[in-house]
């Protein structure tokens, strides 16, 4: 036998202490992040290790509850969870954005259920590896039959989808329709409803469960009816509900993630050879396009620092044709402004201030965007164009 060989018995002691200082450590990162550590970007390979100590014959059904603050996702939560087989375990993983959880003791902690909170922080946007690190131990600790995740209110659940659709979880995770809950009771609050981060939480849905719906004002059913013409291009399923009531099978649906492709601005593209790899896209500004049920989105996401002559943003946006639906928000020479197209009304009015300059347009017939995109650009008057 060669000297570099081990007896199967070390083997074995070692196996497991190599996997024991895996939970260890996974243990003291999750203890590091908590306390505010920042993760070298080293340790992200970490995540797929853990999972290897994640044993599961097949993979389970993940649902995601987002929704805005005070919408009403936990009581939604504790309804679902109340329809949990007996023989089965449910999991959820909550995630709080300040440092002191108080959900988690809303939930059932009776045998069948395992509740785990990550507290600090927003686990949709903030560093990947808290969050990977609070999954791959929930699932290898409690094995569970099904996985919710509530997100945080200030979460953008687009991210969190995104992260989890990466191909080290597909074995493990199979996840279903998103559901993103609002209040309908406020949704006559033009100044709660026009957010960014509302409209951000909306699109990733495929299910939104309207909740306070017996608290509903004439108002608000006008503005939801608003609210569900101006989605209509996501094909998304509407439920009102009471007090949380829904059933696990109007959700148990599916996930259908719309094929986004992201990529460099188109002139420089341009610039490429057409046998030239393009570059993996880390940092703004970038260009998007995406297609789901018959309908594309063209998209740009553009530094904050940019600045764009307002009046000559405006001309563009209006000399535009055959699109459905034209949002964005930029800095302008008149200061932050938002516009919001639909076929029957052209609003723009100012903004607060956001973290990009951001556009998005609605179309159902194939188009070249590069000629647009080179008259978006040369809006531009901060001093970087001179």
């Amino acid at each position: 036998m060669p000297l570099f060989r081990l007896k199967n018995s070390k083997q074995s002691r070692l196996r497991r202490s190599r996997d024991a200082t895996k939970i260890n450590l996974a243990n003291g990162l999750a203890r590091a992040a908590a306390s505010g550590y920042t993760m070298c970007p080293l340790t992200y390979s970490f995540a797929g290790d853990l999972l290897k100590l994640v044993t599961a014959s097949q993979a389970i059904p993940v649902h995601i509850i987002s929704g805005f603050l005070g919408a009403g996702k936990t009581t939604l939560l504790k309804h679902l969870l109340s329809q949990k087989p007996e023989h089965e375990v449910w999991a959820v993983l909550m995630n709080e954005f300040g440092q002191i959880g108080v959900d988690q003791q809303l939930l059932p902690q009776d045998q069948g259920y395992a509740v785990k909170e990550l507290l600090g922080g927003c686990l949709c946007c903030s560093s990947q590896m808290p969050m990977q690190i609070a999954l791959s131990r929930l699932l290898s600790e409690a094995k569970p039959d099904r996985l919710f995740i509530e997100p945080t209110g200030l979460g953008h659940p687009a991210q969190l989808l995104e992260q989890l659709t990466e191909p080290h979880w597909l074995q493990h995770l199979k996840m279903r329709a998103l559901v993103t809950v609002v209040d309908g009771s406020r949704l006559h609050d033009v100044a709660w409803s026009k957010q960014n981060l509302y409209a951000d939480q909306l699109k990733a849905a495929k299910v939104v469960a309207v909740s306070h719906a017996d608290g509903m004002t004439e108002a608000d059913e006008q503005a939801l009816a608003a609210l569900q013409a101006e989605y209509q291009p996501y094909q998304q399923i509407w439920l009102k509900t009471a007090m949380g009531e829904l059933a696990l099978s109007d959700i148990d649906l599916p996930y259908a993630g719309a094929a986004r492709k992201i990529q460099p601005l188109l002139q420089v593209q341009k610039q490429m050879r057409d046998d030239e790899a393009r570059p993996e896209i880390k940092q703004l500004p970038y260009h998007y396009v995406e297609s789901a049920q018959g309908y594309s989105v063209a998209g740009w996401k553009m530094p904050k620092r940019w600045t764009f002559d307002f009046y000559d943003l405006l001309d563009l946006l209006c000399e535009q044709q055959d699109w459905l639906r034209i949002k964005g928000i930029f800095q302008t020479s008149q200061g932050w402004k938002s516009f919001n197209f639909n076929p029957e009304q052209f609003n723009y009015q100012s903004a607060e201030e956001s973290i990009d300059n951001r556009l998005e347009i609605i179309y159902q017939q194939e188009r070249s965007w590069l000629e647009f995109e080179t008259l978006l650009m040369n809006c531009r008057v901060d001093q970087e164009t001179k």
